[in-house]
């Protein structure tokens, strides 16, 4: 049987403004981006007892809350720490899946003859991280991520709790379904809508009839119920299937010299990414949100691999200008997939413009990687540069997915 620890950080990018400044210990914080459409990313826990949530705007969390400090968040601080807290799990197991910036599955299973039982472990990873950073963490553990998840879930704040295989029955039997990980409200309704309110009914009922009104998924959510989950901690490595950036604009936008100016940035990053990483693709998506929250996505398959910001800027283009806009633009995409490595002898163009383009290419990721993002960037963009407001949810701190912030 496995033994598996989730990690997850107390009020994260809080904790790490109140530890980094000490007259705001002890306070009611709550960390928002830079731009005009910024909401709370995190509240302490003394914001949290006036009723302060992620999500809100800063209007309603003042109306809750009229002593909130607010603080601007500072990404480069949380996913340094986040990089050095994976340095400490690192020491129990190498078995470490860093699934957000705040939470990281370990499988300690063949670490517990040399550290001892999981709630030692557990304690000496708290008892480190509280030494070294001054922050408050929640460790639940259990046979699988599902169980670890919902360990750590109903013991936060600054909990640790293992959930033993014996006891997941009857943890589960009276649970609200919506407490499960994967779980969320409007699938709960619908459970609802079936009789089905708790784990434990979940777990008993007919897979027949989960499949039916769920499809596949059906078959899952009843082991889930079971409390059981096969899925395994996996490393963060250096594959991927995909590079991609995405953007919500500091306002709407329609014209297409704006729109292009915010392309050719996502480009860059995208294609910097890639580079870095020595990655090609020959699919280019481009994603929009309208100002109404209406999404949808459009890709082009292309002849060759490529990872020139400029090639993937004008296929984005191309997609762009194919599509019919119906509103104002909220949010900008843009993924590069269809992914092979850029070593491949047959990607290799040796006509002299290619190469007067790729050497420039690679200068002017050598000056922002060693000075900072965008010290060099494209003309069209500069009149539209802006700090990022909040950090990506697939940020990591290693491989393709880790991201200058």
């Amino acid at each position: 049987m496995r033994t598996i620890m989730l990690i997850d950080m107390d009020s994260y990018f809080a904790s790490v403004e109140q530890q980094s400044n000490p007259s705001l210990r002890g306070k009611p914080i709550a960390v928002i981006g830079s731009g005009k459409r910024t909401v709370v990313t995190t509240a302490s826990y003394e914001a949290r007892e006036f009723g302060v949530k992620t999500g809100m705007n800063m209007w309603e969390a003042k109306q809750l809350c009229p002593q909130l400090i607010l603080v601007v968040g500072n990404n480069s601080k949380y996913t340094d720490t986040c990089r050095r807290l994976t340095e400490i799990y690192s020491q129990y197991t190498s078995e470490v899946e860093v699934y957000s910036i705040d939470e990281a599955f370990l499988d300690i299973t063949d670490s517990l003859e040399l550290f001892g039982s999981p709630i030692e472990i557990g304690k000496m990873i708290k008892r480190e991280i509280k030494e070294r950073f001054g922050l408050n963490a929640t460790i639940g553990i259990g046979p699988n991520k599902l169980m670890a998840k919902l360990a750590s879930d109903i013991s936060k704040p600054d909990g640790l709790r293992l959930v033993k295989q014996e006891e997941i029955a009857g943890i589960l039997e009276e649970l609200p379904v919506d407490t499960l990980w994967g779980i969320g409200k409007k699938l709960a309704q619908k459970l609802d809508a079936l009789g089905i309110k708790t784990c434990g009914q979940l777990g008993r009922a007919p897979v027949s009839m989960l499949r039916d009104h769920f499809g596949i998924i059906g078959e899952r959510m009843k082991l889930m119920g079971m409390g059981i989950d096969t899925s395994a901690v996996v490393n963060n490595d250096e594959t991927a299937k995909s590079v991609g950036h995405s953007m919500t604009l500091p306002n709407d936008i329609w014209h297409e010299k704006d729109i292009e100016a915010y392309m050719l940035k996502l480009s860059e990053m995208v294609g910097r990414r890639a580079r870095r990483y020595k990655l090609t693709g020959d699919v280019v998506t481009v994603t929009i949100r309208y100002k109404n929250f209406k999404t949808f996505t459009k890709q082009l398959k292309i002849n060759r691999c490529v990872n020139d910001t400029h090639d993937i800027h004008n296929t984005a283009m191309e997609i762009i200008r194919g599509i019919d806009l119906r509103d104002a633009i909220r949010l900008l995409g843009v993924t590069l997939s269809g992914i092979k490595g850029s070593e491949d002898p047959a990607q290799l163009n040796l006509l002299g413009d290619h190469v007067k383009k790729e050497n420039l290419l690679k200068t002017a990721d050598s000056i922002n990687d060693r000075h900072g993002d965008s010290t060099v960037s494209w003309a069209t963009y500069m009149s539209h540069r802006s700090r990022p407001a909040v950090i990506s949810p697939a940020w990591r701190p290693a491989g393709v997915h880790r991201t200058s912030v």
